[in-house]
């Protein structure tokens, strides 16, 4: 089975938060496990530096578009790196690549009638002399009252346009813009709409979408889906491919939407294979994103791929929920953010894994305080499941001389391990990885109980075989533990594996047991608790620094 994941373009105009590996993490974890399973698996992003936000933040510090993106696409690559990330492709929209791939698909909808050019009026700003993207215009929404830059509402998820706000302002000096008549072209999004209702429908009766992805989508399709231009004034971005529109650019809701296509291609032409069984019908496709991504990946995106006549729309949509900050929301321009880069300076990858996971915002809004992810880390990751490993591996390693002992593996945790495997399997596939994560940390905790019950210390003494038999049954839990964790904390994972000489990696319960352990050797540390002060005044004075400057 052909298995396509693709997971939201972060723009490459300021570094990661936590915010954004909450969103993007169940990509990551869906990846690894259909590749354990066996299944051919294609897995792809990239950074968007087509966008607007880019042209924001290079006016801001007087450098070039090219320069900030190159930083925080490099940036951001290093740090999906050093979480494990498992990209088959991370790349880029200002590849020359992408930029072909995105202006031949731009001649398709044109060659099938669904472009057409219309003049319309569109914000200039007279003192900086031009035509301002959608995100230069900012103002109050038209729907809610809350404010809003010109293409979307963040608060009540409408997609705007930048002449409906009301006290329209230019991002970039604050002074009210112009309306002048530009031309540019359309797409016929409105042609779309019975196969989208349709679409959708069938999404909801399979329940492969998060309920919000339905819900905000079937909100979209009631108020009707209009006409939207596809191509704007801008510095920078894909140029238009036809004759008499030099200068203007595809816009990059968009391009950057058709970058899953692009990459596939471009990963495709790398490998000298045809991707064609990634974008058809029988595909099990997933798309991972924040909920603020919903309408590009319902609508816009299944739109474009009925217009250019490809099968491959999207099956599964994983949108998650927003990730608070101490009970407040996040928010870079108040630098009220736990920024990647530094965070793995500090902490553990698994340990942002562990608690982004187990407190997934899958069905809503979760929250992340340092008071619970030094708890959840101390007393879960380590307390719980480390420890376990550890216990059992230092008792063969002292007890035995490191040799696993001969016995028979209990039977009814045989049987708990075969189910584990189905069950959990069954909900990552749902994109319900909370769900899986919380089954197998059961599972480890009932094992602790176990290993406690049985009391080895004293049965080594009294009843050697009966100690063995606790053991080897706690190395059979402890090796597949290698291989149901994987998805979600592969770098204890890996640990575990070379300690137990464990070769492969396969959602299937391994019922071999090995004869001989390597060196042990402790999965994670402690976190001291101090570090929550540390790190609670360290983001209180980020927030007042900011504000001051």
């Amino acid at each position: 089975m052909a298995v396509l994941i693709g997971g939201a373009w972060p723009y490459a105009n300021g570094s990661l938060h936590l915010g954004h590996i909450a969103a993007l993490l169940p990509g990551d974890i869906l990846a690894r496990y259909y590749r354990m399973k066996g299944e051919e698996v294609l897995y792809v992003s990239g950074s968007d530096c087509n966008g607007t936000p880019i042209s924001i933040r290079a006016n801001q510090e007087n450098t070039t578009v090219k320069e900030i993106a190159d930083r925080y696409h490099n940036e951001f690559a290093d740090c999906f790196k050093k979480l494990d990330f498992t990209y088959d492709l991370y790349t880029r929209t200002d590849s020359v690549h992408h930029h072909q791939s995105v202006q031949k698909i731009f001649l398709k909808l044109l060659e099938n009638g669904h472009l057409y050019t219309k003049k319309i009026e569109q914000a200039y700003c007279v003192h900086d002399k031009q035509f301002l993207p959608d995100r230069f215009v900012e103002g109050i929404c038209p729907n809610c009252g809350a404010k809003a830059r010109g293409d979307q509402c963040d608060k009540c998820s409408a997609i705007l346009d930048p002449l409906d706000l009301h006290d329209k302002r230019c991002k970039i000096c604050g002074n009210p813009p112009e309306i002048r008549k530009t031309e540019h072209f359309y797409f016929a999004f409105s042609k779309f709409q019975k196969q989208l209702e349709q679409f959708v429908e069938n999404a909801d009766l399979n329940n492969n979408w998060r309920d919000n992805a339905i819900q905000l989508t079937k909100r979209y399709l009631a108020e009707g889906v209009p006409d939207r231009a596809v191509t704007r004034d801008l510095p920078n971005g894909i140029d238009v491919p036809v004759k008499g529109f030099e200068g203007k650019k595809i816009y990059v809701w968009i391009e950057a939407v058709a970058g899953y296509l692009t990459a596939s291609l471009a990963w495709g032409e790398q490998h000298e294979l045809d991707v064609a069984k990634w974008w058809s019908g029988d595909t099990k496709s997933y798309y991972i994103h924040g909920k603020d991504n919903i309408p590009f990946h319902t609508v816009i995106w299944p739109a474009i791929l009925l217009g250019i006549n490809n099968g491959g729309l999207p099956k599964h949509v994983i949108s998650n929920e927003y990730l608070t900050l101490e009970k407040q929301k996040l928010s870079t321009s108040q630098n009220w953010a736990v920024w990647v880069p530094q965070f793995l300076e500090r902490y553990h990858p698994d340990s942002l894994r562990y608690f982004l996971t187990i407190n997934a915002p899958e069905t809503r809004d979760a929250d992340f305080s340092w008071r619970e992810f030094v708890y959840s880390h101390n007393s879960e990751l380590l307390g719980a499941f480390a420890n376990f490993v550890n216990r059992t591996l230092k008792f063969i390693e002292k007890s035995f001389d490191s040799t696993v002992p001969e016995a028979v593996v209990d039977e009814q945790i045989k049987m708990r391990v075969d189910n584990i495997y189905i069950e959990a399997g069954e909900s990552i596939e749902k994109g319900q990885c909370k769900n899986a994560l919380d089954m197998i940390f059961e599972f480890i905790r009932s094992a602790n109980r176990y290993f406690d019950e049985q009391q080895p210390w004293i049965t080594i003494h009294e009843k050697r075989e009966k100690c063995a038999e606790t053991l080897v049954t706690c190395t059979f839990i402890i090796q597949n533990l290698s291989q149901l964790l994987q998805p979600f904390i592969p770098f204890g994972c890996e640990e575990i594996q070379k300690m137990l000489r464990i070769k492969e990696n396969r959602w299937t319960t391994i019922y071999k047991l090995p004869t001989r352990l390597a060196a042990i050797t402790p999965l994670y540390d402690r976190i001291d608790v101090k570090q929550i002060d540390v790190e609670l005044e360290k983001l209180q004075t980020n927030q007042k620094v900011k504000s001051n400057g």
